[in-house]
């Protein structure tokens, strides 16, 4: 038997260690970076470093699967945005959210670094960074051309504007961190209104 990747398809429990594995290294990544200690991601993710290093041999491998991970939650939810959201301006809203949430804004801050050294030798990286990409540009483009968005501002100005203010700031508790990342948010969100 063989999973969607691929690869040979893991029994339920394994798949669970999996999945545990790559939420817990996230949210260790959202903290520290992808260059935290292998033994605390296992840690952090409740299994033993025996099974973390079975499921991913390597830290590479750990950090890249927590990458891919997080690109193909932001097609989903760009695919989802779009789908229930008959306005561009509507569906950019959600996407701006979405990216506003720490498991998306702030692991991305914290992989910008990683990702712009290994993501060009990844297809599978580089396709989901695209296919991400061009979703939330065409969400932009639709917003502009309804007349409901800004025109002097293109996808990825407005990406690089969330990532300014999703990235964690160690200074202040998550509940304040998760509070200041909203109230910028709507900022963004107003400043980008046509």
């Amino acid at each position: 038997m063989t999973s969607t990747t691929g690869g040979p398809r893991l029994r339920a429990d394994a798949e669970r260690n999996r999945q545990r594995i790559i939420a817990g290294a996230g949210e260790l990544i959202r903290e520290r970076g992808p260059d935290a200690p292998m033994e605390e991601l296992a840690q952090r993710s409740g299994v033993g470093v025996g099974t973390l290093y079975r499921r991913f041999p390597d830290r590479h491998r750990l950090v890249r699967e927590v990458a891919v991970d997080m690109f193909r939650r932001a097609v989903d939810a760009a695919t989802t945005a779009v789908a229930a959201q008959p306005q561009g301006w509507s569906a950019l809203v959600c996407l701006i959210r979405f990216c506003g949430e720490p498991e998306i804004g702030a692991l991305s801050g914290a992989l910008r670094g990683w990702l712009a050294e290994h993501r060009d030798d990844d297809a599978e990286l580089r396709g989901l960074t695209a296919t991400w990409l061009g979703h939330f540009e065409s969400v932009v483009h639709k917003a502009q051309s309804e007349g409901a968005m800004r025109t002097d501002i293109d996808g990825v100005e407005v990406l690089r504007l969330i990532s300014l203010v999703t990235c964690r700031m160690p200074e202040l508790p998550a509940k304040a961190n998760r509070e200041a990342t909203a109230r910028y948010l709507d900022v963004i969100i107003d400043g980008l209104r046509g």
